[in-house]
């Protein structure tokens, strides 16, 4: 397996599933660290969390042998793609997206488990640099924000790979911290203190993130791994259950859109705009989504394009800035709403191995789509979590 991560990025609780990662170290065979960021993350963000995990090592060999050594970890950590890789969704090849390649190379039959917990980007490099790897992989996404600040590459994946073998978890990942038990010991802060906080230096370091608190939000990936059967995604198992995809979840408009247009949420939604007149590659133009989003532009010297990937059921606003005076201050906004049943019961025939949340209502914790289907096994995997921690000793 390779896990490509945002860890030091914009979302923390990577930290606390690397940590949830290592004490399963000896179960896992582990080829790969990528640091993945769609932000600040970096490779000395992995790093840090093997230093810890060096100080634990004596004595979580004590309990297995297969353990990897924090050299061999520290020889495997890559960093991936630093810059967005614009409208098309590939760049460069970066040190990560190469080591991919090399991993999915290797002379063994087993299949390559690819756990993206952060940008999807240096797997759609590889996937472009070397597109005879496709059916040596099996990939796990932990979509949902993850999409949003990856859409171009997503979209490049989607479109250009439609026979992956994709796990697209957008909100069943969320059943790792939201639902299931959770009184007592078995709380999102109580059982950090209780069973984690004190038990070598990898409780203490997971304790110190997130003031605490359990989010691990992309432990599912790995959780998928240990308890279900990771050739079915249709069956039970510590990482959900999954549905096969359905179609109709992009929309392309080519015009800019209002609150009375409808797209599916965790969708892509893509305009295509004619370029105004006396528009030309010299002129600047930058699009953001929700305030806080900065989406790639490109322009084919006829059309503007751009993408969005909307992660919750609301309505979204973007605004346009460039030189060009018939552009800048642009507006438009769409609403994103859930799929209707009449399209995802229907799996798509283009996408024959790619699965995703299910829609199902009884499967859902709150507003989140298929995360009962982790949340059911909440006391299960947050106990084992416990016994490999206290593998750590008493600090």
């Amino acid at each position: 397996m390779v896990v490509t991560t945002d860890i030091g990025g914009t979302d923390p609780d990577d930290f606390q599933s690397l940590v949830h990662l290592l004490l399963c170290a000896d179960q896992l065979d582990i080829e790969g660290l990528v640091s993945s960021p769609f932000g600040p993350g970096r490779r000395k963000h992995i790093l840090e969390v093997i230093e810890q995990y060096e100080r634990d090592y004596a004595q979580l060999r004590r309990h297995a042998a297969a353990y990897p050594r924090p050299a061999a970890l520290r020889a495997m950590s890559k960093q991936g793609a630093l810059e967005s890789p614009g409208e098309t969704g590939i760049g460069q090849p970066s040190e990560g997206s190469r080591w991919i390649i090399r991993c999915a190379r290797k002379a063994d039959k087993r299949p390559l488990h690819v756990l993206v917990w952060g940008g999807i980007e240096d797997l759609a490099q590889a996937l472009h640099d070397d597109p005879e790897i496709l059916p040596k992989l099996r990939v796990y996404f932990i979509g949902g924000p993850n999409k949003l600040w990856s859409v171009d590459a997503y979209n490049y994946v989607e479109q250009q790979h439609p026979a992956l073998w994709m796990i697209e978890a957008n909100s069943t990942y969320r059943g790792w911290f939201v639902g299931g038990r959770q009184d007592g010991e078995w709380g999102n802060q109580e059982f950090v203190a209780r069973r984690l906080a004190g038990r070598g230096a990898l409780g203490d370091y997971f304790a110190s993130h997130l003031k605490g608190t359990i989010k691990m939000g992309d432990s599912p990936a790995v959780g998928w791994l240990l308890k279900g059967n990771p050739a079915d995604p249709g069956q039970p198992g510590w990482g959900g259950r999954f549905v096969r995809i359905w179609d109709g979840r992009k929309q392309v408009f080519e015009r800019l859109t209002t609150a009375a247009d409808e797209v599916e949420v965790f969708g892509v939604v893509e305009y295509a705009l004619a370029a105004p007149r006396g528009f030309t590659a010299q002129h600047r133009v930058a699009v953001q989504l929700d305030n806080r989003v900065p989406t790639a532009v490109g322009f084919d010297g006829k059309t503007l394009r751009f993408r969005f990937a909307p992660r919750d059921v609301k309505v979204w606003r973007f605004r346009m800035e460039s030189d060009h005076p018939e552009l800048d201050g642009q507006t438009g906004e769409f609403r994103a709403v859930p799929p209707p049943p009449e399209r995802y019961r229907l799996a798509s025939a283009r996408h024959p191995n790619w699965w995703c949340d299910d829609q199902d209502p009884a499967w859902a914790e709150g507003i989140h789509a298929g995360a009962k289907s982790v949340s059911q096994w909440r006391e299960e995997f947050l106990a084992d979590f416990a016994r490999r921690m206290a593998r750590c000793g008493r600090r």
